[in-house]
């Protein structure tokens, strides 16, 4: 080959990859910038009056700015689609030319996610202010006080949010998103609950840290039991991997991602069944109560749970998952919630108790005993959370009903005490054989030799 040919090859070979460069280069600037401002928001004129008057006077700005990374702001629902009101609502009141409402209740979002809404309508979170009337809300706003009740148990459950002149929201009963919050116009709950304030982003919804501002602490709790799991270890270590932001029918366990969330089990969609708003329809147990209770249709329930589980695992370890959680509740319900309340149904049709609750101290140790061990015993089986079954859940059971509970009913009722003592799960305390003894000392200098 000739001096000048190979110069010229040469010439060409870097023209050619100069040119490669600049073409990946522009390629990869306007994927980049594609990425980046995957939503654009169309922004009418009457939203942009909204927009631009609360950012000049610096009221909401990052309101407007969360909105701007939604759907709703891709195609063009902005301030007015979602907060206009009609001049007869009873939280209606003129701004800036404008009838609008503060709130945004289901009965809003409805108009647009109308199966959404209704299923979350007849769900148990819409019912959830219901607590209103019970004795968790006795012991809310008068043993403690209503402030305490206000800012706290209102905040998850909901309060009846009431309107003052000029549809003006109490402020005892306003800011609140309480999932079973009781709206002006009448519907129950608030989207924003799950669905944030603004962009109502269906990723944040589908993450358990989502449920976890609610479903947690010492009477239910449901995130650090979750957290405890294996299904939340492979959660936390897989993220990234969970497709969050797919579509509600391109979100599938078990092929579009493979570690479950609290969404997944009680709301998402499977190879065979829908998404549904509606989180009690594959709950087979209430867990809740003094006694659990198999809920109506609960066998129609729990094979809709079954689909949930085997989109991972097999048929046996779901069928045999069952069966260990069956056991748990049922020895909850016999050993200790049936005993206990009957016990204090009869303290009180004795008048050995005051009808009054709190006021006396056995009150105090029955509701931990049910409402916060019992609790923990039954939803540590039921999401599979080991330590939460047994040392946050059996054993402070256990602990609280022989050493304060049963001593406490013998001071009120030592006849209906022994009653409860004489049964066969409670003769251990009367002591055990040799044989017994032998055997369980022998188990543990096995158990513990090396």
């Amino acid at each position: 080959m000739q001096i000048n040919d190979l110069n010229l090859m040469k010439y060409f070979i870097g023209a050619l990859s100069l040119i490669l460069f600049i073409a990946l280069t522009i390629v990869g600037y306007v994927e980049v910038k594609a990425s980046k401002y995957e939503v654009r928001p169309y922004i009418s004129a009457n939203n942009k009056k909204c927009i631009d008057c609360h950012i000049k006077k610096g009221i909401g700005e990052g309101q407007v700015n969360d909105w701007k990374q939604s759907r709703h702001a891709e195609k063009g629902i902005g301030c007015i689609e979602c907060h206009k009101a009609d001049a007869k609502d009873p939280d209606a009141y003129k701004h800036e030319g404008f009838t609008i409402a503060t709130i945004v209740s289901p009965k809003d979002c409805g108009k647009c996610h109308e199966d959404a809404a209704k299923e979350f309508q007849e769900s148990h979170h819409a019912q959830a202010a219901k607590f209103i009337g019970s004795m968790d809300n006795v012991l809310g706003s008068i043993v403690e006080g209503p402030a305490a009740a206000t800012s706290g148990c209102r905040q998850c459950h909901g309060s009846e949010v009431k309107v003052l002149a000029n549809g003006k929201l109490d402020p005892d009963t306003w800011p609140n998103t309480g999932m079973g919050r009781v709206n002006p116009d009448g519907s129950k709950g608030s989207c924003s609950a799950c669905h944030a304030r603004h962009s109502f982003s269906i990723a944040q919804a589908r993450q358990p840290e989502n449920c976890g501002r609610c479903h947690m602490g010492p009477d239910h709790p449901q995130i650090e039991i979750y957290n405890e799991s294996k299904h939340g270890i492979l959660y936390n270590a897989n993220k990234d991997k969970m497709n969050l932001s797919n579509p509600k029918d391109k979100w599938i366990a078990g092929k579009d991602y493979l570690y479950p969330t609290c969404a997944s089990c009680h709301m998402s969609a499977t190879e065979s069944q829908p998404v549904t708003h509606d989180v009690g329809k594959r709950i087979s147990w209430t867990l809740r109560p003094i006694i659990s209770i198999k809920l109506e249709n609960w066998e129609a329930r729990r094979k809709s749970m079954k689909d949930v589980c085997q989109s991972c695992h097999g048929p046996e370890q779901v069928e045999n998952f069952y069966k260990q959680y069956d056991d748990a509740v049922n020895l909850y319900n016999k050993k200790f919630g049936e005993p206990t309340k009957n016990a204090m149904e009869k303290l009180k049709a004795a008048g050995k108790i005051t009808p009054t609750p709190f006021d006396d101290k056995i009150e105090w140790t029955f509701y931990e005993l049910w409402h916060h061990e019992g609790r923990r015993a039954r939803m540590g089986a039921s999401m599979m959370g080991p330590d939460f079954t047994q040392w946050h859940g059996f054993y402070e059971v256990a602990k609280h009903f022989y050493t304060k509970f049963i001593p406490e009913l013998t001071e009120l009722d030592p006849k209906l005490a022994q009653e409860i003592m004489a049964k066969e799960e409670h003769k251990w305390k009367k002591g055990l054989s040799k044989e017994d003894i032998a055997k369980t000392l022998e188990y543990y200098k096995e158990r513990y030799k090396q």
